[in-house]
């Protein structure tokens, strides 16, 4: 009961409560006013909301390709039973688990444009954070780095899941490993990779806490992002009415891309 008391206090109900208030006009101080679709009429005629919607998908696309891409070729190597393999699979793990303000502070000095170890490596002079043209690169370099580990253990056990009689089989056959990766192990991992898709996609569009950290959506709205864009409307500005309606935006942004993954997966993934 306790558990079930608390779903519904601090999910259920507001969940419900925020949809009614995505229809409304309220500053958390006066009456709520009922106004019907113009929250949702005001946010797709509106060109800031535009450009929210456009860095969202930037970086959420962004992360995700490079999280899976970059996890997928190490495990494939640590797969292997390279040397040192265990010291690797620690070390590429850590930053999943290490709390997202000691990564923040950390890359942060990485990217100083005067004393960071980034401009110091590549001999230049780039404001990593403060250019428009360079923060949103900064912060989908950190969040793939982030989850790179996490993916990679992932991949790891889907590895360990296929029969290696089948790899014996393909060696006899006279394939060759780029032949091997491609025609056997990648088909036998696709239902891996569909897993590791839709938990990186749906994480990647509710970033929240690297924005917060690092840029606060700056410069000149170049790192905004919708989960942060909501955070603002309804906890600095307290039009919570649009921030409501954002939010379900976002949760429709996210439902159509599951539905869309969950359809194709027959057509590639194994077993399906």
């Amino acid at each position: 009961m306790p558990a079930l008391a608390g779903t519904l206090v601090f999910i259920i109900i507001p969940v419900f409560f925020s949809f009614y208030l995505s229809f409304c006009k309220w500053d958390l101080l006066s009456a709520i006013k009922f106004v019907g679709l113009q929250n949702y009429t005001e946010l797709f005629s509106s060109q800031e909301f535009g450009l929210i919607i456009k860095n969202t998908f930037v970086f959420a696309l962004s992360t995700v390709l490079i999280a899976i891409i970059v996890p997928l070729i190490l495990a494939a190597v640590l797969n292997n039973k390279i040397r040192g393999s265990e010291f690797f699979k620690t070390a590429y793990f850590l930053p999943f688990i290490t709390p997202m303000i000691v990564i923040a502070i950390a890359w942060e000095w990485i990217f100083d444009p005067n004393n960071g170890l980034l401009n110091f490596i590549l001999r230049a002079h780039i404001n990593w954070l403060y250019d428009t043209k360079t923060a949103m690169i900064a912060l989908i370099i950190v969040s793939a780095w982030k989850l790179v580990g996490y993916n990679m253990v992932i991949f790891l056990s889907g590895f360990s899941s296929i029969n290696p009689n089948i790899y014996e089989s393909s060696k006899i056959d006279g394939a060759n490993p780029v032949q091997t990766f491609f025609r056997i192990t990648l088909p036998l991992l696709s239902p891996t990779v569909f897993f590791v898709l839709v938990i990186t996609t749906i994480s990647s569009f509710q970033v929240f806490d690297l924005i917060y950290l690092m840029t606060q959506g700056g410069p000149m709205d170049s790192t905004n992002v919708l989960v942060y864009w909501i955070y603002k409307n309804a906890f600095e500005y307290f039009n919570t009415g649009e921030a409501s309606a954002g939010a379900y935006i976002l949760f429709l942004i996210i439902l159509v891309l599951t539905v869309i993954q969950w359809t194709t997966r027959k057509k590639w993934v194994a077993n399906e």
